[in-house]
């Protein structure tokens, strides 16, 4: 397992929604990131995950909910990977692919474009 800081992970992170396109970032709404070490119990492989209501199911009922959230977990990054370029790859990707959700884009569709 890569060893590597929160802080330094968190980095990643910042740098990889950094790294998004301002066309697409300025369309994503009501959305908090965040990092955390480990996912839940029940899944101890999952990298990242999407909690909320994709752009595409939104109506125009939708307003005054707490914001959706995009979870990145770093041990299971780290497992994962070998080298340090291989965490900033699988973090870009993970962060895409969750950002992905949001705007309703599924797994499926992920695998095809090799975010999956």
């Amino acid at each position: 397992m890569i060893e590597m800081s929160r802080a330094a992970f968190e980095g990643l992170v910042a740098q990889a929604l950094d790294e998004v396109p301002g066309e697409l970032a300025g369309l994503i709404d009501n959305v908090a990131v965040f990092v955390e070490d480990e996912p839940p119990a029940g899944d101890p492989e999952l990298l990242g995950i999407y909690e909320g209501i994709p752009l595409t199911e939104r109506g125009h009922y939708y307003g005054g909910v707490l914001p959706d959230r995009i979870t990145i977990y770093r041990n299971p990054t780290l497992r994962i990977c070998e080298t340090v370029d291989d965490v900033v790859e699988e973090v870009h990707i993970t962060v895409v692919h969750e950002i992905a959700h949001h705007f309703g884009i599924d797994d499926e569709r992920l695998h095809e474009l090799g975010y999956g």
